[in-house]
């Protein structure tokens, strides 16, 4: 399946890296020895320490159950570390209050690997539902959900409910209603897990085109193939340790264990 925005955003070449400009900026995300033990004594996340910078693009690979969801899950404060700092924009998500969880995921975009659609609701319905009720009495709602559809290619499908759609298509809409916010922050985890090669590759293409925006992506992941073609950042992840952080990277170093 390929990815269609008439006329498409500008390629991104595989390999790319971020601006000289951002290397200037402060780091839009830091984990300062992160550990994360679950309350039945699992560490998840063990003395993880790195930084990403503004609209950099980076994959976390390791295998089932390495922690790349809970580097995401952390990030969005949905878990909280057990020691270290979590930093987004600054802040320090130990430190933000419950009520502040909305503001700070109103600057992400997120996605999953199952696409969370209301399967009662349109597509329009289903995208417009993120700004509905997170800001009510937002102006240009219609605008700024036919804007998102548009760059995720589905502006012919606003009127389709998701059960009529492929699944390429229904994450396309999930990206669409992360897109709604315009985030400096994407994050997706395991985004093509449930779909075809040709639809995966689809949805990896389309995150560089929001890299290539302007965001600051960030994709947890085990699928090798996706890694090993586009070349970029890669945060490998074994046992909740963080065992290499390579530009432009290969999902496997030379001599490394299938993950």
């Amino acid at each position: 399946m390929s990815i269609s925005t008439s006329p498409p955003a500008p390629v991104v070449t595989a390999g790319a890296q971020s601006t000289d400009l951002s290397r200037s900026e402060p780091p839009i995300i830091v984990f300062e020895q992160v550990t994360k033990v679950y309350a039945n004594g699992q560490a998840a996340i063990q003395d993880a320490s790195f930084t990403v910078r503004p609209r950099d693009f980076v994959f976390v690979v390791g295998a089932s159950g390495a922690g790349k969801s809970t580097v995401i899950r952390l990030l969005i404060r949905e878990e909280r570390a057990t020691r270290g700092h979590v930093l987004v924009e600054g802040q320090d998500l130990a430190r933000l209050k419950h009520r502040h969880l909305p503001r700070l995921r109103r600057k992400m975009g997120i996605v999953f690997q199952d696409f969370k659609l209301l399967p009662s609701l349109t597509v329009e319905q289903n995208v417009a539902f993120a700004i509905q009720v997170t800001d009510p009495g937002r102006p240009h709602l219609k605008e700024k959900v036919g804007e998102a559809l548009y760059i995720v290619g589905l502006e012919d499908k606003l009127s389709a409910y998701p059960t009529e759609l492929s699944g390429g298509e229904q994450q396309r809409v999930a990206i669409a209603r992360a897109l709604v916010h315009r985030p400096r922050i994407f994050l997706a985890d395991e985004p093509t897990g449930n779909l075809d090669p040709d639809a995966g590759w689809g949805i990896v293409q389309l995150l560089q085109q929001i890299n290539h925006r302007g965001a600051t992506v960030v994709m947890a992941t085990h699928n090798r193939e996706v890694v090993d073609l586009c070349r970029r950042r890669v945060l490998a992840i074994e046992d909740g340790r963080i065992v290499r952080d390579e530009a432009e990277g290969a999902y496997l170093r030379d001599g490394d264990a299938i993950l």
